[in-house]
């Protein structure tokens, strides 16, 4: 792997893969040996997030118009139940005959929204059904998010391409190891039903030691200061920025990176004397800030729907309401019953209060700080009483 590692105090920390970077390199790699009658042992991925993958391919099997292969999960200095993982493709043409020893690896589960008419991407033994609305994957399908989607696509696609192939091909992924796997991570909570998810926006596990992380805002911190900037913008990862760049139309360039670590982001803007904090960050984030949780990792605390269904029973909802709210399984979901009870304007009012008063609170009134609120499927959802004010300085400063 290319920029394969990153270094925090003196130490070299080695980056992973996701398992969406492992389905997507399964899935070029089978559809390559489909295509080209011709075996390979390793291949190239070029992920999101702009390192290029050199993977190699294991347990190769090849027949009359199918081919499977798998890659190794490998999480890095990040190591997680899935490290180690074999990940499948079996990329097949619609008339091929499967063989018997393939038929363990076989569709459970159809994607329920294809991205292009050519590819069909299903979930085989190993990869969660959703069976729960309010996550990225609709409801029967399988727990293929939809960034590693799109990779198996334009892989497949662009090997197609190459080959002058036009027929329609399905790629079938499995992890025979998933449904052991899955007992352990959130999937049962989450309504992922008989495996594992397929996962990742940038393609790239980042070593997720806390002291690298924290070390690494500082230094981005550091850098704002030496280069002038009294006010910081921060994100808590890839949505907020993606969010802020394309649909905000606010430049990124000097934004910080707080991962999970709010209250350790403001203790150091207060010491190194900054003048503002504006943080935009996903509500599933930020709703945590409302209820004083300054560590939004779900290891830590997950307040998010004890305080909505609250809230909304405080503004009028029934109990039955209350625990609809409570019983949802992501902020999304949550956003749509307060709307759909027509109490989504004055819980909104009330979290960002709450957030305004927390983040002032940890600050000790020494810097101005703002947050807003967006969701990927209803925009900005809210903002705390300076976040406007905050928010132009940014404008200014694009």
């Amino acid at each position: 792997m290319e920029q394969d590692v990153v270094v925090s105090q003196g130490k070299l920390m080695r980056r992973g893969y996701t398992t969406g970077s492992c389905a997507a390199a399964a899935s070029k790699a089978a559809s390559v040996m489909l295509l080209s009658g011709e075996e390979t042992d390793s291949i190239k991925l070029d992920t999101p997030k702009g390192i290029t993958l050199t993977l190699d391919v294991l347990d190769i099997l090849r027949g009359p118009g199918f081919a499977r292969c798998a890659i190794r999960k490998d999480s890095g200095d990040d190591p997680d139940d899935t490290n180690g993982t074999l990940i499948y493709a079996t990329v097949s043409s619609l008339h091929a005959g499967i063989p018997e020893e393939e038929l363990v690896m076989q569709p459970r589960t159809a994607s329920v929204e294809q991205l292009d008419d050519r590819v069909e991407i299903w979930g085989g033994i190993g990869v969660g059904k959703v069976t729960k609305p309010g996550l990225s994957c609709k409801v029967g399908g399988p727990a293929i998010n939809p960034v590693p989607r799109k990779m198996i696509t334009q892989e497949v696609l662009a090997a197609m391409k190459q080959y002058g192939c036009d027929e329609t091909l399905r790629v079938v992924i499995s992890i025979p190891d998933g449904t052991a796997i899955a007992p352990k991570t959130f999937n049962p909570r989450l309504g992922i039903e008989g495996g594992i998810s397929v996962l990742g926006t940038s393609g790239i596990v980042e070593p997720m030691s806390d002291r690298a992380l924290i070390d690494t805002m500082y230094t981005e911190m550091d850098s704002r200061k030496a280069n002038g900037y009294k006010d910081l913008l921060v994100f808590f990862g890839n949505y907020g920025a993606d969010f802020t760049r394309d649909e905000m139309k606010i430049d990124i360039s000097t934004a910080v990176t707080c991962s999970n670590f709010v209250g350790e982001l403001l203790d150091y803007a207060v010491l190194q004397g900054f003048e503002s904090v504006l943080i935009i960050g996903h509500s599933g984030k930020l709703i945590k800030l409302a209820q004083g949780v300054m560590n939004t990792h779900s290891k830590y605390a997950d307040c998010r729907s004890e305080f909505l269904a609250l809230q909304a029973m405080f503004h009028g909802a029934s109990p039955v309401v209350g625990k609809e709210i409570y019983q949802a399984l992501t902020t999304d979901e949550m956003t749509k019953i307060l709307k759909r009870e027509g109490l989504f304007e004055a819980v909104m009012e009330e979290a960002a209060r709450k957030i305004d008063f927390y983040m002032q609170k940890r600050v000790h009134g020494k810097l101005k700080t703002g947050a807003i609120l967006f969701s990927n499927v209803y925009g900005i959802l809210g903002e705390t009483a300076g976040a406007e004010e905050l928010l132009k300085l940014h404008q200014n400063n694009a």
